[in-house]
């Protein structure tokens, strides 16, 4: 059990499991996916602060220094706090809608209440005391001020959507369609996807409730029912699942009304490929296994326990719903890729389950020679990766991680790797239990060619924003970081591309110059023959951003390298490199960095830059160009001022102050004048990803 669920009711652990709920409590609210409801903005509000107190439990996790008695216990209201905050935001993304407008004067209160404890439990922590950055701090006393305006301000949901959904909710009459219409749109119940989840969220209701839905579950039902039946019969274009045929010239046609023995009691949806519970109840394939798959062992309709889980097709119906579709004009169904896995046997290829069966065999021939098929089989089209991944192969290939055979772990991690190119299966591999701790495992121990695929591996998963965090904490990094530095051509570009991916979030810039990144990368842009200038600069380009990369990038030594790329390399480095010089020369130390950089001669490739360079090479080329002009009338006024002797002779100075001055005058005044992503005190993200030839996943799997 993770030690956050204990920690938010006893609240006695000790100092490690708290400040280790802490971090799983952020980490948990960074994974929730939306708040698509009436009270978005108070849900999204939320959440957002919350992720901002990511680097400071990441950091307090990381320093490793005994916490001060006094300090700790100043801890554990906030852990409390975020406990009950994280159960909101879920309930705010996974909760009925029209729920949360019939209780918003119990929502607004919880707001309140929240608001008020996180604002109490930051005020209360002496932050000199923990072992964080100076930036960390700042970025906790902003959360603090703006939970504390928020306590003063409330903001208060829609009133006249409250009204008029009270209003059906207690109408037995028939509604007004424009209410409907109105209500629809405000709930955003306009799609199928939408009634869909608010079915599942009533479903939830009903089991939570020990399976008597009660009067005001059905209520909302009801309702609901009224606005679906709404939204696929008035307004095909709103919530129409399929493409309807004109019966005659007359452009102006309307879906038929779908009989309800023909929808799924999960999805709403007409069903394509029916099948029978043990209770008798008919459900889509697609949606009962989920139901099923989640644990449940009920039926959701009548919440009787299944005494089986079989599932038989209902062959009857699905021939009865073709002939419907076919009178009415309406494009039957057609099964989703994942509704029902395609066969992957044949003359040449072994039975799934027989696969899975030898996966779990005490043989390690067996496992080695499971593995490595279903390495063969992930690799070779989408069909195959969503099938294996739906048989249920992913927890066992995730257990032969840590294998003492070294070719077993190397089919396990690739074939992990070749079945996260689905989409559908990040999310079940990065939500396995030891998944991510097993590929780190193999990032540290395996083999060079398992080492490269982990490493690619978790670069496909982070592809998703929510699991940068959840990989950036499992030690991945200083294991990346490693591989960079000594791994084959090959395997360096697979940690590289991970790290930049990783490090396009904040909270991960830090862990990875903690772990000499910025060593690593100087030492490939300063071999000639490493072939990994355009992945060192990119990295380098993201971490200048952050104030602990800017300072190891300065005591680097990088300031002549970086001069030379802005003269001599492609255009894509020149700007990478002008970016990293901009941040350097923004810092505390700017003017020490300006005037090495002017010493070895970089006035000259920045004009050039600033003339003839790509849109974003003359943006950061003008920048730097204004910081030293700024320098040179500083040198200037220096010299006419003894007892001071100048660097450089005065005519000189007056040259390269007039050139570049002609320099900016005459660039084109666009970009000059736009406000620039990486000026002074800002990211540089949105630069460094936007570049062209940044970092990508291989287009084809892993052999």
């Amino acid at each position: 059990m993770r030690v956050c669920l204990a920690a938010g009711l006893g609240m006695e652990i000790d100092e490690k499991g708290l400040i280790q709920a802490l971090n799983e409590i952020v980490d948990d609210v960074s994974s929730i996916p939306d708040y698509r409801n009436a009270f978005k903005k108070q849900f999204c509000n939320l959440s957002r602060r919350l992720k901002l107190l990511a680097p400071m439990c990441e950091e307090v996790r990381e320093s490793g220094d005994a916490i001060p008695a006094e300090t700790l216990e100043t801890l554990r209201p906030l852990l409390a706090a975020l406990a009950s905050s994280r159960e909101l935001l879920r309930f705010g993304s996974e909760g009925s809608k029209i729920r949360l407008v019939l209780e918003k004067d119990e929502i607004l209160k919880k707001f309140q209440s929240l608001t008020s404890r996180l604002e109490q439990a930051l005020g209360n922590i002496p932050l000199d005391k923990l072992e964080i950055s100076d930036e960390v701090k700042e970025q906790i006393e902003l959360v603090h001020s703006q939970f504390k305006r928020a306590k003063e301000q409330m903001d208060t949901p829609d009133i006249d959507l409250y009204n008029e959904l009270l209003s059906a909710y207690e109408s037995n009459a028939d509604i007004d369609p424009n209410i409907l219409r109105r209500l629809a749109e405000k709930l955003q119940l306009t799609t199928i996807s939408d009634l869909k989840q608010e079915s599942l969220a009533l479903h939830e209701m009903v089991t939570s409730s020990g399976g008597d839905p009660g009067e005001r579950i059905e209520k909302i039902s009801m309702l609901l029912k009224k606005i679906k039946d709404y939204v696929l019969t008035h307004d095909p274009q709103m919530g129409a699942p399929f493409p309807l045929k004109a019966t005659s010239s007359d452009a102006k046609f309307s879906s038929p009304i779908i009989p309800d023995d023909f929808r799924c009691p999960i999805s709403l949806e007409l069903m394509c490929d029916p099948v029978i519970v043990a209770t008798g109840q008919t459900y889509e394939r697609t949606y009962i296994e989920k139901w099923l798959g989640a644990g449940h062992n009920t039926c959701p309709k009548t919440q009787q326990p299944l005494s089986n889980t079989s599932l038989t097709p209902n062959y009857v119906l699905r021939s009865l719903i073709a002939q419907w579709c076919e009178a009415n004009g309406v494009d039957p169904p057609k099964r989703a890729v994942n509704s029902q896995p395609k066969a992957l046997c044949s003359s040449t290829h072994p039975d799934i389950d027989a696969l899975l069966h030898k996966l779990t065999s005490h043989s390690v021939e067996d496992q080695r020679a499971a593995a490595g098929e279903l390495r063969l089989l992930a690799k070779r089209n989408a069909d195959n990766r969503v099938c294996i991944a739906q048989a249920g192969a992913i927890p066992f290939l995730v257990r032969l991680l840590p294998s003492a055979d070294p070719r077993t772990q190397e089919h396990a991690v690739t074939a992990l790797l070749n079945l996260s190119i689905c989409e559908e299966n990040k999310k079940t591999i990065i939500m396995c239990p030891g998944a991510v701790t097993g590929i780190v495992h193999v990032l540290k121990r395996g083999s060079m060619e398992a080492r490269e695929n982990a490493a690619a591996a978790l670069f496909s998963l982070s592809v998703v924003d929510e699991n940068k965090v959840t990989i950036g904490a499992s030690g991945a990094i200083p294991a990346l970081v490693a591989l960079l530095g000594e791994g084959s051509q090959r395997g360096k570009k697979d940690a590289a591309t991970a790290l930049f991916n990783l490090c396009i979030y904040q909270g991960n810039k830090g862990k990875a110059v903690r772990a000499g990144v910025v060593s690593t990368l100087m030492a490939l842009l300063t071999e000639p023959s490493s072939g990994m200038m355009d992945e060192a600069l990119a990295i380098m380009a993201i971490l200048a951003g952050h104030q602990e990369g800017r300072a190891a990038i300065g005591a680097s030594k990088a300031i002549p390298v970086l001069v030379e790329v802005i003269g001599s390399g492609s255009p894509r480095n020149r700007e990478n490199a002008t970016a990293v010089l901009v941040h350097l020369c923004s810092g505390e130390q700017q003017q020490q960095h300006l005037i090495e950089a002017q010493e070895h001669g970089l006035m000259g490739p920045l004009q050039e830059l600033a003339k003839n360079g790509t849109d974003r090479g003359k943006r950061k080329a003008l920048q730097l160009l204004d910081r030293m002009n700024k320098l040179i009338e500083q040198q200037l006024k220096a010299i006419q001022a003894p007892p001071e002797t100048p660097a450089v002779t005065p005519a000189q100075l007056e040259a390269s102050f007039a050139s570049a001055a002609t320099v900016a005058t005459a660039a084109d005044a666009g970009p000059s004048q736009s406000p620039d992503p990486t000026s002074e005190g800002q990211s540089s993200d949105t630069d460094a990803q936007s570049q062209e030839g940044e970092p990508k996943l291989p287009a084809t799997p892993a052999d």
